[in-house]
């Protein structure tokens, strides 16, 4: 079965896009954490970091947030997060980084 990520890529589920282009795909979370709080999600799906191999979309991932961030306006900065596995929060199996910013940023984080 499909992942979440997977479904809003194929736009079978609706998502505020707030960024495309042939290998990522970012929207809005809808539980934001943050004033800003943006998925960035490689179009191929893989479950997360453990998973990956050298190539595929995921390189393009902080290139995409770059982009984003960008768009945004957000020159004031941005924290950038990716979570490997249910200890570490992952709820979806589908490589994700959350793009947030819009308030002070504590560190550290956990």
């Amino acid at each position: 079965m499909a992942s979440l990520f997977t479904r809003i890529i194929r736009r079978e589920i609706p998502a505020e896009i707030v960024y495309e282009d042939e290998h990522c795909l970012a929207f809005r979370d809808i539980a934001p954490v943050a004033p800003v709080h943006v998925l960035i999600v490689p179009k191929t799906e893989v479950a997360g970091v453990a998973d990956l191999g050298a190539e595929g979309d995921h390189q393009h991932l902080l290139f995409a947030a770059r982009s984003v961030a960008e768009k945004l306006g957000l020159k004031d900065g941005y924290r950038l997060v990716i979570n490997q596995g249910d200890a570490a929060g992952q709820t979806v199996p589908h490589l994700h980084m959350h793009l947030l910013a819009g308030r002070p940023l504590s560190w550290p984080p956990g």
